[in-house]
């Protein structure tokens, strides 16, 4: 008896061997797209920069300038995101005065200035010559021996996705011109505009 079943599967199976792999192909399909669909869900952009590692400085500042929730928000943000290394090129003391309450704002304007609004990705910052921040005002993009540089900062990474923006990586802290300009000129670090 258990003979004669055995051989009626194996001609079943033989008869509709192609309608038999196709169903188990659908479903691994089916079950492998259910885990790389939970495995690329995405985070925000400041939860993406805490998962790298290489920003733990930048999510301070965020901190400290109270920006952590708006980066968290719907977006979609654009962040030229300065490494910790970025942040160590600063003058000494520059980072920790920042950092102290009374400086917030000034922190702010310089933060918002590396964030721009919209998801701009690598291929479509090439294409600029400008980009214009959340802060107000303009940086400069270069595309020079295939390196692109906004401002004076070189980006190392591009394209790092995030479930609200995406992030590109630089080497320096960008200063918004308002900061840069010697203070009779302008008042340092203004709103933009």
């Amino acid at each position: 008896m258990i003979n004669k079943n055995f051989k009626e599967v194996i001609s079943f199976a033989n008869k509709y061997k192609f309608l038999i792999i196709l169903i188990a192909l659908s479903l691994i399909s089916l079950t492998t797209a259910g885990y790389i669909y939970v495995a690329s869900e995405k985070k925000d952009i400041v939860d993406t920069a805490k998962d790298a590692g290489s920003f733990k400085t930048l999510v301070k500042a965020l901190e400290a300038a109270g920006l952590v929730d708006t980066l968290k928000g719907k977006g979609p943000f654009t962040v030229f995101a300065p490494t910790d290394e970025a942040f160590a090129k600063l003058p000494k003391g520059t980072l920790e005065n920042l950092l102290k309450p009374e400086n917030k704002d000034k922190l702010k304007t310089i933060l918002t200035y590396h964030v721009v609004s919209g998801e701009v990705l690598a291929k479509d910052v090439v294409k600029l010559d400008k980009a214009k921040s959340v802060q107000g005002e303009e940086i400069t993009v270069k595309v020079k021996d295939k390196v692109v540089m906004v401002d004076n900062a070189k980006v190392v990474k591009t394209d790092i996705k995030a479930n609200n923006g995406v992030i590109h990586v630089i080497d320096s802290v960008i200063i918004p011109p308002s900061c840069s300009q010697k203070p009779a000129e302008k008042p340092p670090c203004n709103s933009g505009g």
